[in-house]
């Protein structure tokens, strides 16, 4: 089923046609129920482990035993700094003020894993979709996207899971004044841990994007170069809007979208060596091409 596309392209070919914009518009409406048929299933697999999505995925940063807390702190042991590096958030209860709130934030909790863990067979659909229309050297250029599209998104979210949201919720936990309990809505919690990942894994696509728009000649390296202080300031800001409103999730998200940059620098100057040196030969054979060959006097 995921190559009736290219199957019906390669026969549409074979027949000396192309296909019509119906066709298109029928191909792209199978792809979308493709993908929200992945999105479904995976959603309903996490909705039936209701235990398993909130006591360990979405309740993990509130404890301490969480790996990020024991990590640091195995490394501040083993760095010589005691116990400089160990902290835990602080303990709050969640609550809920609205009857179904726990229905509605599992149905919630459970779409966007739902989306997270079909996000390679949704790249993949679409890839599929995309790709029949790309010459076979751009297919040949591009080859593993799917891949290392997946591979990012999925490590923007770890580290939105991993490193930003245990930070940021034992900083915004412990923010309090005296005469306060900390006790959080489950839908503010539930908020927040959603701003914590899916946006970062959709940051961390920043240097595939870079490589396609240095394909088709939009940008350049010198260019992005030259802009990298605005950059700068673009990032701090993109990164206030995509977290909460403190200055720890605003750094770590800014220090990686600043890595991110930087790396994109380096794909787009790739892309243009090898630009370079395609044009270059292309240019050796053309003269080639039109120099006279010596002829035999006999």
């Amino acid at each position: 089923m995921a190559l009736d596309q290219q199957h019906e392209h390669e026969r549409v070919k074979a027949a000396g046609g192309e296909m019509s914009f119906f066709d298109h518009v029928s191909e792209l409406r199978t792809t979308i129920l493709r993908s929200v048929l992945g999105i479904f299933v995976i959603g309903i697999i996490f909705f039936l482990n209701k235990e398993f999505v909130f006591s360990t995925l979405l309740f993990g940063p509130r404890y301490p035993e969480f790996p990020t807390y024991r990590i640091l702190c195995s490394a501040s042991h083993a760095l010589g700094l005691g116990e400089n590096m160990c902290f835990t958030p602080p303990k709050f209860d969640l609550i809920t003020r609205q009857l179904g709130e726990v229905l509605m934030q599992h149905l919630y909790v459970s779409f966007w894993l739902g989306v997270i863990g079909a996000f390679p067979y949704i790249f993949w659909q679409f890839w599929k979709f995309i790709s029949p229309g790309l010459l076979e050297q751009e297919q040949k250029a591009i080859r593993g996207v799917v891949f290392i599209c997946s591979f990012l998104f999925l490590l923007g979210v770890c580290f939105g899971y991993f490193v930003i949201a245990p930070f940021s919720i034992s900083f915004l936990a412990s923010y309090t004044v005296s005469g306060l309990v900390v006790a959080p809505t489950l839908d503010s919690y539930v908020t927040y841990m959603t701003m914590f990942t899916l946006p970062t894994g959709l940051i961390f696509e920043m240097p595939v994007v870079a490589y396609f728009l240095a394909k088709i000649g939009i940008v350049g390296a010198s260019f992005l170069r030259a802009y990298r202080r605005h950059a700068i300031v673009v990032i701090l800001i993109v990164a206030a809007i995509i977290t909460p409103p403190d200055i720890v999730s605003q750094t770590l998200v800014s220090i990686p979208l600043w890595g991110l940059y930087e790396i994109s620098i380096l794909v787009v100057a790739r892309v243009q060596r090898k630009r370079a040196a395609a044009m270059e030969q292309a240019e050796k054979e053309s003269r080639r091409s039109i120099v006279p060959h010596d002829t035999d006097p006999e």
